[in-house]
């Protein structure tokens, strides 16, 4: 069973770093593309950036140019640096994997894979204060 965890999380001022982490309990996590997306309250979840096996990545408009994903898979660990946070950042964060671990790379569409996410984890709060 494929389960994911998320970690790093937390309150932070406008222009501040955060570094979120998930950890992914499966034996294909460095063939799978997985990302992470975010929902603010009221608002419609949008993906926010991914990556694929070959480390290749996308980005949503709104967060190129601050956020670096990147993952480790020798620890099984995806990340997401934040850096010159915005108040508009603040959302529940989630790390997601591409169903079945399929290996089918990235989307053009900036913070998702070629496939749909199948495996989700719990989500960690950011909040970003002026």
């Amino acid at each position: 069973q494929v389960q994911l965890v998320e970690s790093g999380g937390g309150s932070v001022q406008v222009g501040g770093s955060l570094r979120l982490s998930c950890t992914i309990s499966a034996d294909r996590f460095g063939a799978a593309c997985m990302g992470w997306i975010r929902q603010a309250p009221g608002e419609e979840r949008e993906g926010v950036a991914a990556i694929d096996s070959d480390h290749d990545t996308n980005y949503a408009d709104a967060v190129k140019g601050r956020f670096t994903i990147s993952k480790d898979n020798a620890k099984r660990t995806l990340y997401l640096q934040m850096n010159n946070l915005k108040a508009e950042d603040t959302a529940m964060y989630y790390c997601a994997a591409e169903a079945g671990l399929a290996g089918y790379g990235i989307s053009r569409r900036g913070g998702y894979c070629h496939r749909d996410y199948g495996y989700w984890g719990q989500g960690t709060q950011v909040t970003v204060s002026s």
